[in-house]
């Protein structure tokens, strides 16, 4: 009996292990099964629309600008010297004074020219006086051929004597002005208005007309020249400017962007710089408050043209890729399309699209990162309160 009662408890034991085992299994097919479903599931659920935000392509009259580095310069710079040798006696200006054309500078000892002056005056003086002494022997030489008491040859010599001293007068004449001119040059005026530099020589010394350092150099700041470069490709839209009407040119702080003057256009160099294929320009301003400075460098722009009508969109809604500028654009059904555009950037807020896009449609300026083509979208007009935020 007791066999028996081992064998009983061995089949309960095998039952148990069966009913274990069809579990696992079934469990394991459900689990098969619902990871087949799921993918089907998932593609079947739609994904949430891309938040992004939208502007508008709109029509404007854009004015064309050409930007470039350029450096001021004075409009007349004179370096101011001596054109006599002698003693400086007197500076009449102060480092850094505006003076106008005509004032006095400086003076040197004008005691030696004065000197030279009067002894070329007394010479005159003198030759005239001989001169009308000749001219009475002439008159008395002439009556007495006449009368037949002189000879003809008498007559000749005493007019080629009347005749030299005529002719020292004049050189007498010439000696007086040259004198005079000297003179002159002892006092240094201000050929021009302008602003004076440093001083370089000081009271005392003794100057040469070739001494290589200046007096000072005056410099004339209003007005006052830029001058630029642009690319030889930039060239013929400069002069079609230019023969249309005076071509506006401001001048902006290269490191503020402020500012500073406004001029306009002066001149094309004649000759195109075949080492770097660039033009030099040249621009006046009037520089009445002096924020303009020779030697100082500042951005110039140029305004060239205005587009008529042009359709426009925030520079932030064109993007390049391999085959040139696109755009993503939000069709009617709230979808997100990427069209390719032929575009020309005004600067880094506007950009012109000469093709691909029609005024009116609506470009993606915020969230382009996470659009596909057909992407639904969740558009918010630029400027909205709720906007979407900046994508990563």
């Amino acid at each position: 009996m007791k066999p028996a009662a081992d064998k009983f408890p061995s089949r309960a034991r095998r039952s148990r292990l069966w009913l274990a085992g069809i579990l696992v299994v079934l469990i394991a097919a459900g689990i098969v099964l619902w990871q087949r479903s799921a993918p089907e599931q998932r593609a079947a659920r739609p994904s949430p629309p891309i938040p992004v935000t939208t502007a508008e392509a709109a029509p404007k009259d854009v004015p064309i600008f050409l930007d470039a580095l350029g450096t001021v310069q004075a409009w007349n710079t004179v370096a101011v010297r001596s054109q006599v040798d002698g003693k400086l006696e007197q500076v009449r200006f102060k480092e850094g004074q505006e003076v106008r054309r005509g004032d006095v500078l400086a003076v040197i000892d004008q005691r030696p020219f004065k000197a030279t002056l009067d002894q070329a005056v007394a010479k005159k003086a003198e030759d005239e006086a001989q001169l009308v002494a000749a001219g009475k022997d002439l008159t008395r030489f002439k009556d007495l051929a006449g009368k037949g008491f002189g000879t003809q040859q008498s007559v000749d010599q005493q007019q080629g004597k009347y005749d030299q001293l005529k002719a020292t007068i004049d050189a007498d004449q010439g000696a007086i002005e040259n004198a005079q001119t000297q003179l002159s040059y002892a006092t240094i005026i201000a050929p021009i208005d302008g602003r004076i530099g440093f001083r370089q020589v000081d009271i005392g010394n003794i100057v040469h007309a070739n001494d290589p350092n200046p007096l000072t150099v005056l410099t004339q700041i209003r007005p006052v020249a830029a001058v630029f470069t642009l690319p030889q490709k930039n060239l013929a839209e400069v002069r079609e400017a230019m023969l249309r009407d005076t071509v506006q040119v401001s001048a902006i702080d290269q490191d503020t962007d402020a500012p500073l003057a406004d001029g306009e256009l002066l001149l094309i160099d004649n000759q195109i710089d075949q080492t770097t294929s660039t033009i030099r320009l040249k621009a006046r301003f009037a520089n009445d408050d002096d924020r303009l400075w020779p030697g100082e460098f500042v951005r110039v722009r140029a305004q060239v043209d205005i587009r008529k009508d042009a359709v426009t969109v925030p520079s932030v809604a064109v993007q390049r890729g391999p085959q040139g500028y696109y755009t993503w654009v939000i069709k009617p059904d709230n979808t997100a399309e990427q069209r390719p555009i032929e575009a020309k950037p005004v600067d880094d807020k506007l950009t012109i699209i000469t093709s691909g896009l029609a005024a009116g449609e609506r470009v993606v300026v915020n969230g382009q990162s996470r659009l596909q083509p057909g992407s639904r979208v969740d558009a918010k007009p630029q400027g909205d309160a709720n906007v979407a935020q900046k994508s990563p």
